[in-house]
């Protein structure tokens, strides 16, 4: 059940973003790109910053929603009698207005086993902070403070944003360079085959298009990646500032005991925005987050 959940999940943001797209491709009358004298450069600029950002902005905007559905993250109404989640709710607050939020966010718990935590939503003023009932069941009052006030931290510094405007960047910049050289790859090809123009070019087209997405999509992941690193490091910043250096270190040392406890079930799109992530070997180059040693380094390095 819950997987097919998921997949019709999957399945009608894509559709959701896919009209909403054509829409307003037609809206903004951005014509075919392809023309009989070639590629209109303008069209294609337009079609990619519209693909390629617009599905990143909608993705941003519905990733409250998302989190619910796709995590179970229930939201925890403030006026709750329950101690513990009540004392949840109120160290969010208490940090975030000690961040400068204008607007309290909204805090969940979901079920799951991984002692972790993640920030997400559209804006400062319309976030969510949720946390895994395995974090509240391992963690202690003060390595939860910490892991709260990086999430907090993310938040306050805008990074659901920036993170989204990059990848939007990415995407883009991947769609318009892999139809450019796709297009002169097929101009290369019919001027040496006497074959006529037609299916055969656009195969040649469609499968040189589709393989330089793949490998420039793969090339900007890793640029995503060490940006999104280096926000870690900022957010640890944050979160030692707002809940205290010793405290953010003690929930990074609780992340390492506990680092073997895994979900099976964890969603990977929203891995990056918890407050860890795997990465070993090369694959290292494409985690999200540093190791929790360095990460643990740089702040003891800070307080040094």
């Amino acid at each position: 059940m819950a997987l097919a959940k998921r997949i019709f999940l999957f399945l009608a943001v894509n559709i959701l973003v896919v009209v909403t797209l054509s829409i307003l491709l037609k809206v903004l009358g951005v014509q075919p790109y392809l023309t009989a004298q070639g590629i209109n450069y303008q069209s294609l600029l337009a079609f990619c910053l519209v693909w390629g950002m617009g599905g990143a902005f909608i993705s941003l905007a519905i990733s409250r929603l998302m989190a619910k559905w796709m995590m179970g993250v229930r939201v925890i109404d403030p006026q709750t009698r329950d101690p513990q989640l009540a004392s949840l709710v109120h160290t969010v607050h208490q940090l975030a207005q000690g961040a400068g939020l204008s607007k309290m966010p909204q805090v969940g718990i979901y079920d799951s086993p991984e002692v972790n935590a993640f920030a997400t939503g559209p804006s400062r003023s319309r976030s969510l902070v949720a946390v895994s009932s395995g974090l509240l069941q391992r963690m202690g009052r003060g390595e939860l403070e910490g892991v709260l006030g990086h999430e907090v931290a993310h938040i306050a510094n805008g990074d659901m944003v920036t993170m989204t405007l990059i990848q939007g960047v990415i995407n883009a910049f991947a769609m318009f360079l892999a139809r450019v050289i796709a297009f002169a790859v097929v101009q290369a090809v019919s001027r040496n085959d006497d074959r006529e123009e037609g299916a055969f070019s656009h195969g040649i087209y469609f499968v040189v298009q589709i393989v330089l997405e793949i490998v420039f999509m793969i090339l900007g992941s890793l640029v995503i990646a060490w940006f999104s690193r280096m926000r870690e490091y900022r957010a640890d910043q944050g979160g030692a500032r707002y809940a205290g250096h010793e405290k953010m270190i003690g929930a990074l040392q609780a992340l390492q005991r506990t680092y073997e406890l895994v979900d099976p079930h964890a969603q990977p799109a929203v891995q990056t925005l918890k407050i860890s992530s795997r990465g070993a070997g090369l694959f290292r180059f494409f985690s999200t987050h540093p190791p929790l040693e360095a990460r643990i380094a740089r702040l003891r390095g800070e307080t040094a």
